[in-house]
């Protein structure tokens, strides 16, 4: 079964062990509260009357949502502040609809899981993989060995910079070169 609840001045559509995230409400984690506004109630294709209907819900815990910030700002006028708050909210378990109980939920998942817990054994162990013949061994090849040097390596200080260009640490940024003005004619 399910229902449209109104709180906060939101609607959420709940059915029995659902968790949902509501504005504040009154109340400490581990009591139970009634949700009196249901604007529609429902089992699948049937909708039922919901004059008298409650939704029963547990509180799970009362908690802060996400820092939302709030920056204004006009432009030209040295204009700038910011702030930032927390919005308060409840988390809820729905207990029960009206007569209706969580029970029912848990019910319609126990069998799915004695279904996987049935399987045969023989699917759960791991099936070894037939013995492979083991690669011979490459025999172990000669080291290359490594080429003479012929000049010794100097190091990159004491390089000489290519014929007209500056040494890449004495780099600066170029100047922009200003356009060339145009001549009224």
């Amino acid at each position: 079964m399910f229902a449209v609840v109104r709180t906060g001045g939101k609607q959420y559509r709940v059915a029995a062990g659902d968790k949902i995230v509501v504005e504040k409400l009154a109340g400490d984690a581990g009591e139970t509260i009634k949700l009196d506004d249901v604007l529609m109630a429902g089992d699948r294709d049937k909708l039922q009357p919901t004059k008298g209907l409650n939704v029963s819900a547990e509180i799970i815990a009362q908690a802060k949502a996400d820092k939302v910030v709030i920056f204004k700002k006009r432009r030209r006028h040295n204009y700038r502040r910011k702030n930032g708050h927390r919005q308060q909210h409840t988390i809820l378990r729905i207990v029960a609809i009206g007569d209706h109980k969580a029970e029912k939920v848990e019910k319609k998942i126990a069998p799915a899981k004695e279904a996987v817990e049935a399987k045969p054994a023989v699917e759960a162990k791991a099936v070894p993989k037939p013995a492979t013949k083991a690669k011979a061994a490459k025999p172990a090849t000669k080291a290359k060995a490594a080429k003479p040097v012929t000049k010794a390596a100097k190091p990159a200080a004491d390089k000489k910079p290519a014929a007209g260009k500056k040494p890449a640490a004495d780099k600066k940024p170029a100047a922009k070169k200003a356009a060339p003005k145009k001549k009224d004619a």
